[in-house]
């Protein structure tokens, strides 16, 4: 563990460990959970936070860093359905980067050889995705066996076995883990999603999104700023928008150069609201991805983008 000290004297009375992983916090609550919340295996216990490492020689970007984001879920089950569940889990975390806009093309299952495998270790497989720099772990699973909850019943003397009232069988529950880092997701959804394109002769750069990681879903652009009454058309409209989405308004430059800076940035669609909006009380929508603009009433704009999100969400 990351030791370090808490207040302004270093001396052994003042030793603190930062944790090297999130989940030992949930083997310390199993018990609790298990009893408050009323749960029968097979149940996880999920949760995101820092972590802490006293990593040698740091770099490689988000790759090897002393502190860093951490995703896991422990899946408690019984002893003998244990490698069953790892062989569901495996495709189910498989496919929560595809849904998010990653290319399957671009990812794969690495099997830990005998010699890598923690010694407690059942199984364990990494999902591995294919940078430019190479194949590099984004996450791993692993059938852990009843190696964690068996040495905190150990150290502790707490009883953590599971009571199965189906079966009246008394157990340690074996754990099936995903460990992921959030560092280097955010970092594979960023270079999977860019993309270079030319477009009538020009460069055009696109974060390919999917809409729910885009940190804008629609931009609401005037064709004319200098237009009161099409500048408060469009903020009449981001406002109802921003009620339920993520919605921005900027008119700080043509509207060509507008739709660029929001392809840059993944937003996944614009309107534009221009000199005959204020004549047949229609906008345009424009799609990032396949630059398509179609015409629609402003009433009608909300919920258009509002089935469109929810589509993406599948």
């Amino acid at each position: 563990m990351f030791k370090t000290y808490m207040g302004p004297v270093e001396e052994e009375a003042a030793q603190v460990y930062l944790r090297p992983e999130t989940a030992q916090g949930i083997y310390v609550n199993f018990k609790n959970v298990r009893e408050t919340a009323r749960k029968k295996l097979p149940f996880g216990i999920a949760q995101i936070g820092k972590a802490f490492r006293n990593e040698i020689s740091p770099g490689n970007f988000v790759f090897r860093m002393r502190e860093f984001e951490q995703m896991e879920m422990q899946y408690f089950v019984k002893p003998d359905e244990a490698s069953r569940f790892f062989e569901e889990w495996m495709p189910r975390r498989m496919a929560w980067y595809v849904r998010y806009g990653v290319n399957p093309a671009r990812l794969r299952f690495r099997e830990h050889r005998p010699d890598e495998l923690a010694h407690y270790a059942k199984k364990a497989v990494d999902v591995e995705y294919r940078f430019p720099f190479g194949w590099k772990e984004l996450e791993g699973i692993h059938n852990r066996g009843d190696w964690d909850l068996g040495r905190h019943q150990e150290a502790t003397g707490e009883n953590l076995e599971y009571f199965d009232p189906a079966t009246e069988e008394k157990y340690v529950p074996w754990i099936v883990e995903t460990s992921a880092g959030g560092d280097r997701a955010a970092f594979t959804f960023l270079m999977d999603a860019y993309r270079e394109e030319e477009v009538r002769g020009e460069k055009r750069v696109v974060l390919g999104f999917n809409p729910e990681l885009a940190p804008y879903k629609v931009a609401v652009l005037p064709l004319l700023k200098k237009r009161d009454e099409i500048v408060e058309k469009c903020h009449a409209l981001r406002d109802d928008l921003a009620k339920d989405i993520m919605a921005v308004y900027d008119d700080t430059a043509a509207i060509g150069k507008l739709y660029r800076r929001q392809d840059e940035i993944g937003t996944p669609w614009c309107v534009c609201v221009d000199v005959d909006s204020l004549e047949d009380g229609k906008a345009t929508i424009r799609d990032r991805d396949s630059m398509e603009q179609i015409r629609v009433d402003l009433s009608q704009i909300k919920p258009l983008i509002m089935e469109r999100l929810a589509t993406a969400r599948g």
